[in-house]
């Protein structure tokens, strides 16, 4: 571990223990830098991990305090599978979950999508604008399938400032990262073939692989450092394991992040076993402390592919996402043509317009502030609204929050009756091939406004507090 992430553990389990307690100050820079014999750099690396796992969180001009929502709820247990191979098959409930998501007079607690008014879309319009006029009409052939040069030279850029070399001529850009995640599935799988997958895993996921036929086998997951590797390597040497769909950065629904001595062993566990890992890392550039490198970044030997698109993070309507595809980059390119041609060069040109000047890390940074002060908004409600004996993630990026009821409240139950109060929750059913996860719910705090996210968390407590009291009178 670096010096920043032992100071930071130190200081954590001071919290956990409740040596220091909620509202409690911090030493200053300066005193905890002479006291632990480390360079003030290395107290604000640990200052800055620990406020994005939301432990502790910074005052202006009186330094950094213990959050009030730090310890009021333990986080959820690691998950325990079966470990089984399984078919897939995916509720109706997905698809009322998504349609609920586009009624603007629901509070969308429940929706996979940040609030659009996060994004910068005026001067996102303006720069497809720019691009566009005067376009060459041989670019609608020229820019077919692997996408635009220039959107794949600025996304390699992206690659190298996050520490991960990534040659252009390996991206595939795609209609969104669902086409990306679809196209590396087909390309490493058959139908029949077993798929290993988190668990709880995103429900997107499961619908992929019902829709090819392919089993599921679900991995360990810890809340805060994500897939169990020793746990899947034991999988590994009981199934036949064709492939393996994770998210190491803020993985949906959890948010959980894994360390980088974790991601090297993961990536060196497949490449020893030839199992392609197909990365999902649409929320790679939501991270709330340090940067967070892909698993991409310890791939030697091209066996990841490694999915992401600007939808979360910039352009929502956009739909352009991409793969670097490694060793398979020229079979994903094919599948790409095979399927949907190409993807709409406007879009392309304006999103490599915006990154040529240089908004796109500006806007991140406000967006990163806005979801670390959504998500302290939430975690302080559900701190003092719901029911004793609940479980809650604090993720260091991302915009979902992870929530462990008490065993008795049925979060289908809740979702029923949320509805009747036009608030849309993601029940735990979702989020695995044999929906167990049936006291657990995912929240979404990529929404700014504050008021009425409040009193809607305020209502779910009051909802799964009588739900409670339902369970424990029915089992006396």
């Amino acid at each position: 571990m670096k010096r920043y992430e032992v100071l930071a553990d130190d200081l954590a389990a001071s919290i956990a223990a409740g040596q220091l307690r909620p509202g409690d100050r911090l030493p200053s820079v300066r005193e905890a830098s002479k006291d632990r014999s480390v360079s003030p750099s290395t107290v604000f690396e640990a200052y800055y991990l620990l406020e994005a796992r939301g432990l502790i969180e910074a005052r202006p001009r009186s330094g950094y305090f213990v959050s009030q929502a730090a310890i009021s709820h333990p986080e959820p247990h690691a998950s325990d599978p079966l470990a089984e191979e399984r078919s897939v098959e995916v509720s109706e409930l997905v698809f009322q979950v998504l349609d609920v998501a586009r009624n603007r007079a629901v509070v969308p607690l429940g929706s996979a999508f940040p609030s659009p008014t996060l994004f910068p879309l005026d001067k996102l319009a303006l720069a497809l604008g720019k691009a566009t006029r005067g376009l060459d009409p041989w670019r609608t052939v020229e820019d077919l399938s692997p996408g635009s040069a220039e959107l794949r030279r600025q996304i390699g850029l992206r690659y190298l400032s996050a520490g991960c070399k990534v040659d252009a001529d390996e991206v595939v850009v795609t209609n969104g990262a669902m086409e990306a995640l679809n196209l590396c599935l087909e390309a490493v799988t058959k139908p029949g073939d077993l798929v290993a997958i988190e668990s709880p895993t995103f429900y997107g996921a499961l619908q992929a692989l019902e829709r090819r036929g392919l089993k599921a086998v679900e991995v360990a997951t810890h809340a805060r450092t994500g897939v169990d590797v020793p746990a899947l390597a034991a999988i590994i040497d009981r199934h036949p394991v064709k492939a393996c769909w994770l998210m190491p950065n803020f993985q949906n629904p959890l948010g959980s992040l894994m360390p980088d001595a974790a991601k090297a062993a993961l990536v060196a566990l497949l490449a020893e076993r030839d199992i392609p890992l197909i990365e999902d890392d649409v929320y790679g550039e939501l991270y709330f402390g340090p940067r967070p490198r892909p698993a991409k970044a310890w791939d030697k030997s091209g066996w990841v592919l490694h999915c992401s698109s600007f939808s979360k993070s910039l352009a929502p309507g956009f739909r352009v996402g991409w793969v670097a595809a490694g060793r398979f980059a020229r079979n994903v390119s094919r599948r790409k043509l095979m399927s949907s041609l190409a993807t709409p060069v406007p879009m392309q040109e304006g999103l490599s317009e915006y990154l040529r000047r240089g908004g796109y890390d500006r806007h991140l940074r406000q967006l990163r502030q806005a979801l670390v002060t959504n998500r302290q908004v939430v975690l302080r409600t559900i701190a003092k609204s719901f029911p004793s004996g609940t479980r809650v993630t604090q993720p260091e990026g991302g915009y979902f929050v992870w929530v462990e009821l008490p065993a008795e409240i049925n979060t289908l139950e809740l979702h029923r009756v949320a509805l009747s109060h036009d608030i849309s929750i993601a029940p735990g059913h979702l989020f695995s091939a044999d929906h167990r996860f049936t006291h657990h719910l995912r929240l979404n705090f990529g929404h700014p406004d504050h008021a009425q996210v409040v009193e809607s968390l305020k209502t779910l407590g009051k909802i799964a507090k009588a739900l409670a009291q339902e369970g424990f009178t029915e089992q006396r």
